[in-house]
């Protein structure tokens, strides 16, 4: 009540849960989105790297599990093993930051068409970011993928210093350096099966992590609104973005992870889809 005994009028603050592609001030979003996708690559990328391998693998014939495979690799291969191809797969960072601008500008355009339900204009937006960006990162994909199975090799034939990788038919001389070594494989995979051998996967990339890019959007939204309903209206909502992304990531991961397995498979592969289906279904 002011002074003069009147009741002055109180608005109460407006709670933003999404932050729309308007809202941005893009000068410092697309620097920063950079650097924390490389900060979390970074950080990640160890466990990337034996989630590979574990894929490749065939009956546990080396590693036998996640704690197997990493004190395996750091122990003949030192810390630099863990981190095999990560200057190769950090040109993600770009495809990342193209993939959020896709995400972003796809939502800001299906609402302009009356679209207002949030999982439906994630559903629809993260699988646009997502065809985006795997068109930019899968020849990058494909050469890290290529360096961490000469990793592989490199712990399975340690007394050798020429190996050769199985699945690629390549031969690499060990004690070349990494960046000769990167080259080599690139021109491999060109003089093998030209261009497109850079997009080898490329339909199997699309099946793994449009999906998932899909749902994850989608499924990350649904949890946000329900832990909202579930917690006070004073509760942390970064506690709940943060709660809301994991149980995101582990529901798609349950349910998308088997065609994850047959893209690295096959882009490490010189065989089609069908006869790698056909392979590994007769293991």
């Amino acid at each position: 009540m002011d002074v003069g005994g009147t009741i002055t009028d109180t608005q109460t603050p407006i709670l933003i849960t999404n932050i729309e592609w308007e809202m941005m001030n893009k000068a410092q979003f697309f620097p920063l989105s950079m650097l924390s996708s490389f900060c979390v690559r970074g950080s990640l990328y160890p466990l990337t790297l034996i989630k590979t391998r574990l894929q490749l693998q065939k009956h546990d014939q080396l590693y036998k599990g996640l704690l197997d495979a990493g004190c395996k690799i750091y122990k003949n291969e030192g810390l630099g093993g863990l981190y095999r191809g990560f200057w190769v797969s950090s040109v993600q960072i770009l495809s990342g930051t193209m993939y959020i601008a896709t995400y972003e500008g796809a939502r800001h355009v299906i609402a302009r068409n009356d679209i207002h339900n949030p999982q439906i204009k994630s559903l629809i937006a993260g699988a646009s970011a997502s065809l985006v960006g795997q068109t930019i990162i899968v020849p990058f994909d494909v050469i890290s993928q290529h360096l961490m199975v000469l990793g592989l090799a490199t712990t399975a034939n340690k007394p050798n210093k020429k190996i050769v990788l199985e699945p690629l038919g390549i031969t690499i001389d060990t004690t070349q350096t990494k960046f000769r070594t990167t080259i080599n494989i690139a021109q491999f995979i060109y003089k093998h099966d030209g261009f497109k051998g850079f997009y080898r996967g490329y339909v199997a990339s699309l099946c793994a992590y449009v999906p998932n890019s899909a749902l994850w959007w989608t499924i990350y939204h649904m949890y946000q609104d329900k832990l909202s309903r579930v917690f006070p209206d004073d509760f942390s909502h970064l506690f709940i973005q943060c709660m809301s992304g994991t149980l995101g990531g582990f529901t798609t991961t349950l349910i998308t992870n088997p065609l994850d397995t047959i893209r690295a498979r096959l882009q490490v592969s010189s065989g089609t889809l069908m006869q790698l289906i056909d392979a590994n279904l007769r293991l």
